[in-house]
């Protein structure tokens, strides 16, 4: 565990060529949730996946709130990117992007932020920990067991298999690839965000993109928006859910593309 203040190296995978491109993943999530729109966007651009701290192959921390999902990414964009990259993020990496790109704008030259608004958030997040956390691992030696105990806390299937991605499976035994303790003790800062002062803004060209089935109503956050970044504009991808990009993959990344040709 490291000491809190501390930006961590973070795992990513890289394919393509071109503009440099950084994907946050969201909450729960892991690069490789966005691997095959990664292999579609490396067609034009160098497209860096990346493991947010407590999350995936990247290292944990005690720390989980917004400037520090910033400090990390900024370190990474530094360190293997050397200037500015378009940075794109989903939920809680939607709002990770947003910090980076209000506190340090000269590492963003543009801005996608899917499915979430500099705001506070609502959902059942929380209710999807708790069910990771009751589930006894060392009682379980198979994938399918634990699945079989989640569905008790997790009935919809298509979630629980989301979240099953995190499962480890070692000769030790099984673990899961999240740091549910930091996790469940910043939860309140993953579901807030940052206050930004009167008159600070990230001027940059920004993109929304909203799912039309989404719970987290991100139209009506507009004034919000407009007020952080003044060059945004919100796209809504009808039929839609929260999970944008993989529930309407072919219109999402036309969506995407026509922002970063403009």
């Amino acid at each position: 565990m490291l000491e809190q203040g501390v930006a961590v190296d973070l795992s990513f995978s890289e394919t393509g060529a071109g503009d440099p491109l950084v994907i946050l993943h969201g909450l729960f999530g892991s690069k490789r949730n966005w691997s095959s729109i990664a292999e579609k966007l490396g067609v034009h651009n160098r497209v860096l996946t990346v493991d947010l701290r407590n999350h995936g192959a990247s290292p944990w921390a005690s720390r989980h709130d917004y400037p520090a999902l910033a400090d990390d990414v900024a370190r990474l964009i530094r360190t293997e990117i050397g200037g500015p990259a378009v940075v794109m993020g989903h939920s809680m990496g939607g709002k990770a992007a947003m910090t980076l790109a209000l506190t340090m704008p000269e590492l963003v030259s543009r801005l996608v932020v899917v499915d979430i608004a500099p705001a506070q958030s609502g959902g059942s997040s929380l209710e999807f920990l708790h069910g990771l956390k009751r589930v006894p691992l060392a009682a379980f030696t198979r994938r399918a067991e634990v699945e079989t105990a989640l569905a008790a806390d997790i009935p919809h299937p298509a979630i629980r298999s989301f979240l099953l991605q995190n499962l480890l499976v070692a000769p030790e035994g099984l673990s899961w690839g999240l740091n549910l303790d930091a996790l469940e003790q910043h939860f309140t800062d993953i579901l807030g965000f940052p206050d930004i002062p009167l008159g600070h803004a990230f001027a940059g060209p920004a993109l929304f993109i909203a799912g039309g089935r989404s719970e987290y109503g991100l139209p009506q956050h507009r004034a919000e928006i407009e007020r952080l970044f003044p060059a945004a504009t919100i796209e809504v991808i009808d039929g839609a859910g929260h999970w944008v990009h993989a529930e309407a993959p072919g219109p999402f990344i036309e969506t995407l593309r026509r922002f970063l040709e403009a």
